[in-house]
């Protein structure tokens, strides 16, 4: 069941398309829309050639949340979205988010119409957001007399002043696309996101997919840490893992010549 609710292509430059394929519930996630994008991510995270990812939902919306329904009329309700499998440090309901932090490549999420609750916390997993002005955006778990609980703490501190984070949250107010630029919710915004999202992508993998991935390692693993000395390190090894291999030097070539340059996927 969990690969009807979500597909993934990749394309020949590297580019990976995720989609959410559940458009006539706004793409809510039920128990298979979890097992998909957890199966989607993991897929990802193992493929070499992936250089960028875009996700996005099918038909009005990108992700209107839980569909509290469907669990309900379920044997375990929404116990089976807190149980962790071994030494998963994430249960499944924060692994559709937190999970994306495991796929090397970039991932950049295209949202249009509702992205609510478990669907923005979804997004807020991927390393960019791009947003159509009249997207509605929502922290809505208060709703439901609930915390935030899909891996938000590790996602919404990058993002958001804690004031902000807070006033959102405790409210669940809903902010167009916009509005969630101004704030930082999101990164910005575009009439049509899902294109935007695949020019980004594939201005993306067109760069040596080593230096996207250290980068991508380096600011994920340093940007929230108080260890300076441990930061800077990290600087430095990546550094030097990247100087003077095949990836490093086909840049400098194309740099100096201005010719396009070939790339090779990462061992």
């Amino acid at each position: 069941m969990s690969e009807d609710r979500v597909r993934v292509r990749i394309a020949d430059n590297g580019v990976a398309t995720v989609t959410m394929v559940r458009a006539d519930k706004h793409n809510a996630l039920d128990q298979a829309m979890f097992e998909g994008l957890v199966s989607a991510a993991a897929q990802l995270a193992g493929d070499a050639s992936v250089r960028a990812v875009v996700l996005h939902g099918e038909g009005k919306s990108f992700c209107s949340g839980l569909d509290v329904a469907s669990f309900m009329s379920g044997e375990r309700g929404t116990g089976v979205l807190l149980s962790r499998d071994g030494d998963q440090p994430a249960n499944l309901a924060q692994r559709v988010s937190y999970d994306w932090s495991l796929v090397p490549a970039p991932v950049i999420a295209a949202i249009h119409g509702n992205c609510f609750g478990g669907g923005m916390q979804i997004a807020l997993g991927a390393d960019i957001r791009i947003a159509a002005p009249d997207a509605r955006l929502s922290i809505l778990e208060i709703k439901w007399g609930l915390v935030p609980d899909m891996g938000i703490t590790q996602t919404l501190p990058r993002v958001l002043p804690i004031d902000v984070a807070k006033e959102l949250t405790f409210t669940g107010r809903i902010v167009s696309g916009s509005e969630g630029s101004e704030l930082g919710l999101v990164t910005r915004t575009a009439a049509d996101p899902l294109s935007a999202a695949q020019e980004l992508a594939g201005e993306i993998a067109s760069k040596s997919p080593d230096a996207i991935r250290a980068a991508k390692r380096l600011y994920d693993e340093t940007w929230v840490s108080n260890d300076a000395a441990a930061a800077l390190e990290l600087e430095s090894v990546l550094q030097t893992g990247l100087i003077g291999t095949p990836n490093q030097i086909a840049a400098v070539v194309a740099g100096m010549s201005g010719e396009k340059p070939v790339f090779t996927d990462p061992a």
